[in-house]
């Protein structure tokens, strides 16, 4: 059984993302002083006394909106009801019980779930004793003070929270979960991508650019495998971004993808590669994340036998770096391809993990260095023919292969490149950066000395191995 969930849910302004953030103690949430700022579902995991629980931010209520994104927020909010445990209506307490919270109140009670009346912004006893009374109008029986700022009373709601949950079931071990964070511009269709995974409107998909604001967490079984699916904000040119909202919301992108195993990149195949394309794929490659890239709206696109081909090879040459990333053209209107990219993650998660064995390594690299020999090494008076004797792989996701030499520091950047080419061909590694690093071997002298102290020479153990390229 999975974990019970709680949803915080309210008009706008009254201070939810901010109890979220309280509540898991971390700045888990975007917080702005402008209404409406937290638009889809934002859940993540909470404990409070040894029990543990899915908390979920939503966007502020609006009952009465008449515009689509305002019609959709609702039905997120609805949606986040429908599947929660417990429910805690935020209000705030220095403005009183608002129409809003009514009606808010009232869909709770009609909805038969259970709900806590978190009367928001008291910030003493004799505050809430003077103010509280009025929000029993609501009908949610007692309500609780709470100053989600400074974290007066919050110990007492979250008591009452655990209280109000339900029994607890133990759930089996789960296999490995694939964490895959959707990125790419603003308005490239990610949400449209992951709702067409899903099967619902999980996510709010709107032609307004920049509608999704916060990484968004959704688990996915597919064929066995366990998938957890990040929705992110579209990552905008860094001349947009101040220290306000979007620069938040740049972050949280960043963020998400720092934890993830995988990334897709979604392209818009009605546009041409752009340089801020360019600058997101290669934050996923500078994090050493699995790519897929992924190409949307190919159904719009006026394409004969060879269109897909062109744009292949228009990609690599804009993007020679990655050279490794495998490309999938999509719609996620129709549906056309958008489970391929799903098998594509998980392809490419494997060989994140994939580790060759030692005697393989060393014999690709001996094949490679026969057909083309390292550059010497050139000083002020003498020059040494830099040999590199031996390799292996001491890590993976993502995979690190360190080769000792006897002059490492001589061995040139497309030396390197050329053996990262030798590997892949040998062992594939589809969608995965290669870490690649040199290191000093032991000379005979070398060898006496470690023999004598061994604690000093450590760079040939796998331990020492590690290290970034």
């Amino acid at each position: 059984m999975s974990l019970p969930v709680v949803a915080i849910v309210g008009r706008p302004n009254v201070g939810k993302s901010t109890l979220f953030n309280r509540i898991l103690g971390e700045q888990a949430a975007i917080v702005d002083d402008a209404p409406g700022i937290t638009r889809d579902r934002h859940a993540a995991e909470a404990e409070w006394n040894g029990r543990r629980f899915t908390l979920v931010d939503t966007g502020g209520l609006m009952p009465e909106a008449e515009e689509e994104l305002g019609r959709s927020v609702n039905q997120q909010i609805q949606a986040a009801v429908e599947q929660a445990d417990l429910c805690l209506l935020v209000v705030d307490g220095r403005s009183g019980a608002a129409p809003v919270d009514r009606e808010v109140a009232e869909l709770l009670r009609t909805s038969g779930k259970a709900a806590i009346l978190v009367v928001n912004k008291m910030d003493n006893a004799e505050m809430a004793k003077r103010l509280i009374w009025e929000f029993y109008e609501l009908g949610l029986g007692d309500p609780l003070p709470a100053s989600a700022l400074s974290g007066t009373f919050t110990g007492d709601l979250l008591d009452a929270v655990v209280e109000a949950l339900p029994p607890e079931v133990e759930a089996p071990d789960e296999p490995d979960v694939i964490t895959v964070a959707v990125i790419g511009k603003p308005n490239v269709g990610k949400s449209s991508f992951l709702n067409r995974l899903i099967g619902e409107e999980r996510f709010i998909v709107s032609p307004i650019a920049g509608t999704t604001r916060d990484a968004i967490d959704t688990r996915l079984e597919h064929e066995g495998r366990t998938f957890r699916l990040v929705d992110t904000a579209g990552i905008r040119r860094h001349a947009s971004l101040t220290q306000g909202l979007e620069y938040y919301t740049y972050l949280r992108a960043v963020r998400a993808l720092e934890r993830a195993q995988i990334a897709i990149v979604m392209l818009d195949a009605t546009q041409s590669l752009s340089r801020q394309d360019l600058r997101i794929l290669n934050l996923a490659e500078e994090r050493r994340r699995g790519i897929v890239v992924v190409v949307n709206k190919w159904d719009v696109v006026e394409k004969d036998e060879r269109t897909a081909a062109h744009y292949e090879a228009a990609f690599r040459s804009q993007a020679p770096s990655l050279q490794w990333a495998p490309i999938v053209t999509i719609s996620a209107r129709s549906g056309q391809r958008v489970l391929r990219a799903l098998e594509l993650a998980e392809e490419v998660w494997r060989e994140w993990h994939k580790r060759a064995p030692t005697p393989e390594v060393n014999r690709v690299l001996h094949q490679a260095t026969g057909r083309v020999q390292p550059p010497q090494s050139r000083g002020r008076r003498t020059s040494r023919v830099v040999r590199i004797l031996y390799g292996l792989q001491p890590e993976t996701a993502p995979p690190l292969f360190v080769f000792f030499a006897n002059e490492p520091e001589a061995i040139p950047v497309h030396y390197k490149r050329y053996l990262e080419a030798a590997l892949r061909e040998a062992f594939g590694f589809v969608g995965v950066p290669l870490r690649i690093a040199f290191r000093a071997a032991r000379t005979k002298r070398r060898r006496a000395r470690a023999a004598e102290e061994p604690e000093s020479e450590g760079a040939e153990s796998p331990e020492s191995a590690k290290g970034s390229s």
